[in-house]
């Protein structure tokens, strides 16, 4: 019989990935929200503007509390920008998407990310494309046509803009996978938050005006900076913690909570294709992921 101390131990770690995980959730969630709330004053531009401000002084707090801020350099600034303008696309997109169509359907999009990423990495990292990576990639495909029924005269600029948003999401992620070969977390996330400022304010200034937080948006954008940077820390632990197959499926249960949330926050109901292709999807991203753990 297996000693109770030792079967609390084995389990420990994934319990502990489980909750992390259970904060990037949260935080995901929030961000959609926060945008929303945001979008009848700010457009997506002056949004990531402020967000990236509110997060340069969170790594700066952070990195001068643990002293992490040294490890901040100038190498590879060209993957630093390149990596960065792929995620200022993405996100600016998801915001965009979160103000069009129903929150489900965007999350439910933005699980192809990671299907993304595995066209996008042989082309970038040099990585092989094995048969049962491209037949997630497709099944991810087959997903997207269900959930966007672009026969049925139903793709507008929200699901255009959240299925880009996930390509985005990908490239950023592709790109962060090549820097974490040289470059610490606190380097990252520094110029991850200064270049998306710097790009937030080209964009929103273009025309000469930047509107300015009020009292009313000012708490929204602190939240969504916060949970910005909060959801990939919280999602990093989790992966620190257990294998990637127990963490992911358990980010793919945002898709009904988002669902209920917006269906009482904003009384949002989405048919059954969104399940249908979001059910597609996820089990693209779980035949990848066992692919990867046997290989």
């Amino acid at each position: 019989m297996t000693h109770p101390a030792r079967l609390s131990a084995s389990t420990s770690p994934t319990v502990t990935a489980a909750l992390w995980m259970i904060g990037a959730i949260a935080s995901f969630s929030a961000m959609a929200v926060a945008g929303r709330a945001v979008s009848f004053e700010l457009d997506t531009f002056e949004l990531m503007t402020w967000r990236s401000l509110v997060g340069i002084v969170i790594v700066l707090s952070l990195g001068l509390a643990t002293g992490s801020l040294r490890q901040v350099t100038t190498r590879h600034m060209g993957w630093h920008v390149i990596r960065n303008l792929s995620h200022f696309a993405g996100q600016n997109l998801w915001f965009l998407a979160v103000t069009l169509i129903p929150l489900a359907q965007v999350f439910a999009l933005e699980f192809t990310s990671p299907l993304w990423v595995v066209v996008l990495a042989p082309l970038i990292l040099g990585e092989r494309l094995t048969a049962a990576r491209a037949l997630a990639a497709g099944m991810g495909f087959v997903g997207v046509l269900i959930i966007a029924q672009p026969w049925a005269g139903t793709l507008g600029p929200g699901l255009i803009a959240a299925a880009l948003a996930a390509i985005g999401f990908a490239g950023s992620a592709v790109f962060t996978r090549r820097l974490t070969r040289t470059e610490s977390v606190t380097c990252i996330l520094f110029w991850l938050t200064v270049m998306q400022a710097v790009f937030g304010l080209a964009c929103a200034g273009w025309d000469g005006e930047i509107t300015l937080p009020s009292a009313t948006t000012a708490p929204w954008l602190v939240l969504i900076g916060c949970a910005g940077l909060l959801a990939h820390f919280c999602m990093t632990r989790a992966l620190s913690l257990a294998p990637a197959t127990v963490v992911i499926p358990i980010d793919f249960t945002r898709l009904p909570l988002i669902a209920v949330v917006g269906y009482l926050v904003y009384g949002e109901a989405v048919g059954m294709e969104v399940y249908l292709g979001a059910s597609i999807i996820i089990a693209a991203n779980l035949i990848n992921l066992r692919s990867e753990t046997r290989a």
